[in-house]
């Protein structure tokens, strides 16, 4: 199905290439490719009032993300009835709040597809509010993200990582 990747910023340029060719290589490797997924990356105003709305959190953030079918346990894959439930959600990227993070050795490229694999990630389920959750989506983050690394010759490490 399709991967739909919406820039509705003007803050950080985005070429959206890049970010859709590895994630849809993360999507085969996670066994989602049959499922729609949207991509919209956003400001640091737009990612805040979503944050705040939602989380009930009055700061920007990198990654929102808002699963199509609630109550999945972590890695459990949704089940569909009819062709209108093969979606797995939104994954709200925070572009400006990504790019400010970013270190001077990072390339912005890297860390937008660690960040969206991680929304991907919660779109199947995966949490990490408590150290169990976040050791199960840690595994999950590094198995994929090794995976991407041997397809595409990247060398990217889960953004989690000594969380707990």
């Amino acid at each position: 199905m399709s991967l739909v990747i919406k820039n509705l910023q003007r803050v950080v340029p985005i070429r959206r290439v890049p970010l859709r060719s590895r994630m849809d290589v993360v999507r085969s490797i996670l066994g989602v490719k049959d499922f729609d997924l949207g991509i919209i990356c956003v400001d640091n105003k737009r990612i805040q009032h979503i944050n705040r709305i939602y989380r009930k959190k009055n700061v920007p953030t990198d990654v929102l993300s808002f699963p199509f079918h609630e109550n999945l346990q972590a890695g459990e894959l949704p089940q569909p009835h009819s062709p209108d439930d093969y979606n797995l959600g939104d994954v709200f990227l925070g572009v400006e709040y990504i790019f400010h993070q970013c270190r001077e050795n990072e390339d912005f490229y890297d860390i937008l597809t660690v960040t969206a694999t991680h929304g991907l990630c919660h779109l199947l389920g995966f949490t990490h509010n408590s150290e169990i959750e976040w050791q199960k989506m840690y595994n999950q983050e590094k198995l994929v993200l090794e995976e991407l690394n041997r397809c595409t010759g990247a060398s990217l490490q889960p953004l989690t990582k000594g969380l707990y």
